[in-house]
């Protein structure tokens, strides 16, 4: 079964809590060991750089779920409500900071859910 968790830490901008899980990461994700061998040996400040280059300055690798399904469309405001509202009936809500569709709090929060 694939640990939603550790993805989402994987995907999110890097901190020193990430390179900190690095390790268990690893064990929890083997099939990714050659990645997370690869971003524990670059410094942080370089894993934030690439963080940004990849995720933050290219649309077509957004990790907002809805930017690729409603664009800049009104449909992609209701999409979140809906989502905020999934996510608080499951006891769950996204940072203040973090918009509900971003994919590293998806990930989390299909953690919490049962297997099935």
């Amino acid at each position: 079964m694939m640990n939603y968790r550790a993805l989402a830490a994987l995907l999110a901008y890097p901190e020193p809590e990430l390179i900190a899980a690095l390790p268990e990461i690893r064990l929890e994700l083997p099939e990714l060991s050659e990645l997370v061998k690869e971003l524990g040996s670059e410094p942080l400040h370089a894993l934030q750089e690439r963080y940004v280059a990849l995720f933050d300055r290219s649309r077509a690798l957004s990790l907002h779920l809805f930017e690729h399904v409603h664009g800049e469309s009104r449909d992609r405001g209701q999409a979140m409500v809906d989502l905020a509202q999934t996510y608080a009936s499951r006891g769950m809500r996204v940072a203040d900071n973090e918009l509900p569709d971003y994919l590293p709090a998806f990930l989390e929060f299909l953690s919490l859910l049962p297997p099935q």
